[in-house]
Formats: C-alpha cells, sequence, structure tokens
C-alpha cells in the first residue's frame, strides 16, 4: 500500500498520472482519450471507463506485456472514489 492510500486521499498529479507510460498517454491522446489531463480524467464517466479497460487489463494492450499491478489499479479506484482530487 503506498504513502498515498495511507495517509491522505491520492491525488491525480501525485499518484495517478505517474501510473501512466508515456507511451500510454501519447497514444491514447491520439484516441481522444487525455491520460495526462486532470480535466478530462477528473470527469466521472471518462475516470470509470480508462478503471474499466485497466481492471479488465484491456488497457495496456496485453500483448505488451505492461498489465498494471493490483495495486495500481487498486490505487487508481481509490482516486476515483476519493472524488478524483487533482
Amino acid at each position: 500500500m503506498t504513502e498515498a492510500m495511507t495517509n491522505a486521499a491520492p491525488g491525480f498529479a501525485r499518484d495517478i498520472l505517474p501510473l501512466f507510460r508515456p507511451i500510454d498517454i501519447d497514444h491514447m491522446g491520439k484516441a481522444g482519450i487525455h491520460l495526462d489531463q486532470y480535466a478530462y480524467m477528473s470527469v466521472s464517466e471518462n475516470a470509470e471507463r480508462v478503471y474499466d479497460s485497466i481492471a479488465a487489463k484491456r488497457m495496456p494492450p496485453p500483448n505488451e506485456d505492461a498489465a498494471w499491478p493490483q495495486g495500481q489499479v487498486t490505487l487508481l479506484r481509490a482516486w476515483i472514489d476519493a472524488g478524483m482530487l487533482p
């Protein structure tokens, strides 16, 4: 469990943004999914869609062998549940 999860609600800039690889940000940005922009990710529908894709291991693509460890998936869920703080 990270310090963010034990001491304070997770924040986008500090805890969530670093989870995304530059290649993910670039690739998804071309599809209109702005993983690196708080204004985009703090929209509940967008955050839930990204979470669902990551939790189901559809993102990052399975052929890249870059699925998130469960701790990172849990951190993203905690950020959403805590109100998607900046």
